[in-house]
């Protein structure tokens, strides 16, 4: 993706840039998902705006699919029927979402009670 010389955690950031790419992928680690049904994972638990523009989401999907990570199947029937699901390379990502995830944990609930603490 990146030249031999370019940096490799800059073409990382690029590539997983955007408001849904990481949950969209920890999303399909569970197997694979139909448009509609990534569109409720990613609701799931949001805080503030309830809606995805279709228009966002069909972007970060076409992204995701074209860096490798997920891979997209059109099964050619009438109505339209896609299914989204990891690629190898994909997988191997899982990982390091589940890392992030779990310092987001450790360290978000740390800052969360000493902004409680601060507030008294």
């Amino acid at each position: 993706m990146a030249p031999a010389c370019g940096c490799p955690v800059a073409a990382f950031q690029k590539m997983i840039s955007g408001k849904y790419k990481l949950r969209i992928v920890w999303d399909l680690k569970d197997g694979p998902r139909r448009y509609g049904e990534i569109r409720t994972g990613l609701l799931r638990g949001s805080i503030g705006s309830t809606e995805i523009a279709p228009r966002v989401l069909s972007r970060e999907l076409k992204a995701l699919t074209e860096s490798g990570l997920i891979d997209r199947r059109d099964f050619g029937v009438v109505p339209p029927k896609v299914e989204y699901r990891l690629t190898r390379k994909g997988k191997s990502f899982v990982p390091v979402i589940a890392a992030i995830k779990d310092w987001g944990t450790r360290h978000l609930a740390q800052a969360s009670a000493a902004e409680m603490i601060a507030a008294e």
